[in-house]
C-alpha cells in the first residue's frame, strides 16, 4: 500500500478533514478480570459489609485502647460473675475481670494467630503448588504425594499433638501466639498448595506462556510475569476463606486448653473460662462467642463474594 493509501485509510478511522471529532467512534477500554471483578464487588452489599466489619476488627486488634480504657488483666474477685451494667457493659467473668475489655483485647491474639497462620500456609502452600504445577514430572509427583500425606491429617487433631509436644514459652505472648500459628500452618498449607497447583497447570498451557518459552524466556521470568499474576485469583480466594477458619481453629484449641495460654487474652480462652458457668452467667460466654462468630463469618463472606466476582463463568 502506497503512502497516499495509508493516509486515506487513516482518515477513514480518524475522520476526514473538516469532519467533527464527535463523528469518530471511540475505542472502548480493554476489559480485564480484575476490572470486571471490581465492577461486581463495588455493587455488592455483602462485600462492603464484610470489609467494613473486618476493618473495625483489625483496628480493634491493633489499637484496643481506642475502644476501652479498662485494663483486661485488672481483676477483682469481689465482682466475680456480675451481670452487665452501666459500669461494665458485658459484665464480669469468674475472676472479676471486665468481659468487655477482655473481648476488645482478645481480638489481637485471635487475629494474630489467624494472620500468621494464613501467611505461613500461603507461603508454603503456594510455593509448593506453583513449583509442582509449573515444573511437572517427578517433582510434581513427589510434592503431590507429600501434599496428600499432610491433607489426610485433621488440622485440629494434628495441632493438638504438635502443641502437646512443644513446651509453652514462659511469659511471652508473641511466642505463645507463634507456637499456635505454626501448629495450624504446618497442617493447613495443603489446601492452598492444591489450588495453586491447579491454577498454574491451567495458566502454563496458555498461548502467551508458550510464546514466551519459544522466545527463550527463563522459567523464573515466566513465573513472575505470567504464572503468578494469572494464577493469583483462586489462591487469594482460598486464603481469604481460610483465614476465618484458622481464627476458629485457634478458638477451638484454646477452648480445649491446648492452644493459647494465660496470661494471653483471646476469645478462645474467654470461652473456655465461661463454659462451666453458662447456665448461671451466660454473658461470660455470649459476648466473646458472638465476636468470634462475626469475625469468622466476615472473612468467609468476603472470600465467597470475591470468589464469585473472580469466576469468569459467572460473568
Amino acid at each position: 500500500m502506497s503512502e497516499p493509501d495509508n493516509v486515506a485509510a487513516l482518515e477513514k478511522v480518524e475522520g476526514a478533514p473538516g469532519t467533527p471529532s464527535s463523528a469518530v467512534p471511540e475505542v472502548g477500554r480493554s476489559r480485564t478480570l480484575g476490572g470486571d471483578a471490581w465492577e461486581t464487588l463495588r455493587g455488592s452489599w455483602v462485600f462492603w459489609g464484610s470489609l467494613i466489619l473486618i476493618g473495625v476488627l483489625v483496628v480493634m486488634a491493633i489499637w484496643p485502647g481506642l475502644f476501652t480504657s479498662v485494663d483486661p488483666r485488672a481483676c477483682d474477685a469481689a465482682r466475680s460473675r456480675q451481670e452487665p451494667s452501666g459500669a461494665a457493659w458485658f459484665g464480669y467473668d469468674v475472676q472479676g475481670c471486665d468481659v468487655y475489655a477482655r473481648t476488645m483485647y482478645g481480638a489481637r491474639a485471635s487475629m494474630m494467630v489467624g494472620g500468621l497462620s494464613t501467611l505461613m500456609a500461603l507461603l508454603l502452600g503456594a510455593g509448593m503448588g506453583i513449583y509442582a504445577g509449573f515444573y511437572g514430572g517427578w517433582i510434581d509427583i513427589l510434592l503431590s504425594r507429600v501434599t496428600d500425606i499432610f491433607i489426610g491429617i485433621p488440622i485440629l487433631l494434628g495441632s493438638i499433638i504438635i502443641l502437646s509436644s512443644i513446651p509453652t514459652p514462659p511469659d511471652s505472648d508473641f511466642l505463645n501466639v507463634l507456637k499456635v500459628s505454626l501448629a495450624i500452618a504446618v497442617l493447613a498449607w495443603p489446601s492452598t498448595a492444591r489450588v495453586a497447583r491447579s491454577a498454574v497447570i491451567q495458566v502454563k498451557q496458555a498461548d502467551f506462556v508458550a510464546a514466551s518459552r519459544a522466545l527463550g524466556a527463563s522459567r523464573g521470568w515466566m513465573i513472575r510475569k505470567h504464572i503468578l499474576p494469572n494464577a493469583a485469583a483462586p489462591v487469594i480466594v482460598i486464603t481469604t476463606i481460610s483465614l476465618g477458619g484458622y481464627i476458629g481453629a485457634e478458638a477451638t484449641l484454646s477452648f480445649l486448653g491446648i492452644g493459647l495460654q494465660p496470661p494471653v487474652v483471646s476469645w478462645g480462652i474467654a470461652i473456655n473460662d465461661a463454659a462451666a458457668y453458662i447456665r448461671n452467667t451466660p454473658h461470660m460466654l455470649f459476648f466473646p462467642a458472638i465476636f468470634l462468630s462475626l469475625t469468622v463469618l466476615a472473612f468467609i463472606a468476603l472470600g465467597d463474594v470475591v470468589r464469585e466476582a473472580l469466576d469468569p463463568k459467572a460473568m
